[in-house]
């Protein structure tokens, strides 16, 4: 049976992690934010419908949920775009 100790520097990081995001990591939370709120906000609004018919005041609240979602994804996506279009190399 071979042994995996020898292999442990290949597969593990150089640098020690000490448990913490980076600052890149945080930057990247910080962008998708706003569509993780809308999600929640979409998820609450059809949580609170889910053991009664829905009223017409529970479907606009869901609608406007999923508009939100919706342009929250829109703005995370032109974001993106923006950023690896001036992120190019020269």
């Amino acid at each position: 049976m071979e042994s995996i100790a020898a292999l442990q520097a290949a597969v593990t990081a150089a640098v020690p992690f000490d448990g913490e995001p980076s600052d890149a990591e945080l930057d990247a939370i910080d962008r998708e934010m706003p569509l993780v709120l809308a999600d929640v906000a979409l998820l609450d609004a059809q949580i609170m419908t889910i053991d009664r018919t829905p009223s017409e005041l529970d479907h606009q609240r869901i609608r406007r949920a999923r508009r939100r979602v919706l342009a929250a994804r829109r703005e995370l996506s032109n974001l993106s775009a923006v950023v690896s279009l001036s992120g190019g190399a020269a």
